[in-house]
């Protein structure tokens, strides 16, 4: 009975989900528009979408004093799918000195993977708030997720070392990693922060303190690296934290430690890069720059960038110029209304609703339309 009652459930979130995206095109021009943005707001607690001119349209979440289940605590990662928004809330670190109010020294955990509709409302999550554990339906630090065609969704558990697909009845079909198990030999990873499903059916996988991105097939096989993959080596890359593969076959890493969103072609050869910590007003945190956190690429060829500890995001044409800012350079901040000069706090992620450049689209059918 349990299990026809999850099902039951799953065949309702899915109903719901593509209700949601055949019905984007009647919804308020404001929300869900092609050209507006999906930020993660991380240490302000919240997922917001602003307008090409940094007007909030949307926001999910009640800012940075909140440590309520009503939050996404720390929030790494979101995506559109359809009219609705999945987001990971990460959690907290103690001592984050980005966000004060989180008093617990331990941190303020969140650990769930969430999926609203637009008036806020939780219709389907993974994990429990405030748990942290690897058991059923638990998560360990889940920086990122990703909606993947069919309904099923990658789980970047970070502090779990694991990648995991969950479909819709909490159930775990795939994973790629060890639980528990920090290392760089066959089926480890080392803090992994990303995963994308490509088109070949792969799964590009960000091991950060590996210092590597893999593509792995279902089979656990790598069958591509760049990266040493090793923690001690941090050439050609450092602190790898996203990475995503283009339609010519180029991948273009976040490469994190190094300040940098760097391309490589098929023959790992760089053909373009951009530094976040050249301006003289940068944060020039710990020596090594403000730890850009997202590069992902938009279908006008620029690339949308999360400058997070320069509490901005830009968007950067192919010549290296900067021709759109939300937040302010090294300024950190709350708006409830606009982030058109400031106002955002240590943003992780940022995505263009309805462009799915380089990106798993949720639907198989965008797959061709990225």
């Amino acid at each position: 009975m349990r299990l026809q009652t999850s099902l039951l459930k799953s065949a309702c979130v899915l109903a719901i989900v593509f209700a949601a995206c055949l019905s984007t095109t009647a919804q308020n021009r404001k929300f869900n528009s092609r050209g507006n943005t999906l930020i993660a707001d991380q240490f302000n607690n919240r997922v917001i979408e602003v307008d090409p001119r940094g007007n909030i349209v949307w926001q999910f979440g009640l800012g940075p004093t909140d440590f309520s289940p009503a939050s996404i605590i720390g929030v790494n990662d979101a995506q559109r799918v359809g009219a609705l928004t999945l987001m990971a809330g990460t959690g907290t670190p103690g001592g984050q000195p980005e966000a004060p109010n989180c008093s617990d020294p331990n941190g303020c955990p969140d650990n769930r993977v969430l999926l609203v509709d637009r008036v806020g409302r939780i219709l389907w999550q993974y994990g429990q708030f405030g748990v942290t554990g690897a058991g059923p339906d638990q998560l360990n630090t889940p920086v990122q997720n990703t909606w993947i065609p069919g309904g099923h969704i990658l789980i970047t558990d970070q502090a779990n070392e694991r990648i995991i697909e969950v479909n819709l009845a909490k159930q775990i079909v795939w994973q790629y990693g060890t639980t528990g198990v920090s290392g760089n030999g066959p089926e480890q990873l080392n803090n992994p922060n990303c995963a994308e499903l490509l088109e070949n059916g792969h799964v590009l996988i960000c091991d950060e303190n590996n210092n590597r991105a893999i593509e792995v097939t279902r089979a656990g096989q790598i069958i591509w690296q760049y990266g040493s993959g090793d923690p001690n080596i941090s050439d050609p890359v450092s602190g790898v934290a996203f990475a995503s593969r283009l339609e010519n076959g180029h991948t273009l890493i976040t490469d994190s430690n190094h300040a940098r969103a760097v391309e490589i072609d098929q023959d790992q050869n760089v053909v373009w890069e951009y530094f976040t910590n050249t301006d003289t007003n940068s944060n020039q945190r710990g020596g090594t720059g403000p730890l850009p956190t997202r590069a992902v690429r938009l279908r006008n060829g620029h690339t949308l960038i999360s400058d997070q500890y320069n509490h901005r995001v830009i968007e950067v044409n192919h010549d290296k110029q900067i021709v759109r800012t939300f937040g302010k350079i090294n300024s950190l901040g709350y708006n409830a209304q606009s982030v058109a000069h400031g106002g955002l706090n240590s943003p992780y992620d940022a995505k263009r609703i309805g462009d799915y450049t380089g990106l798993t689209p949720p639907f198989a059918d965008d797959f061709g339309d990225r």
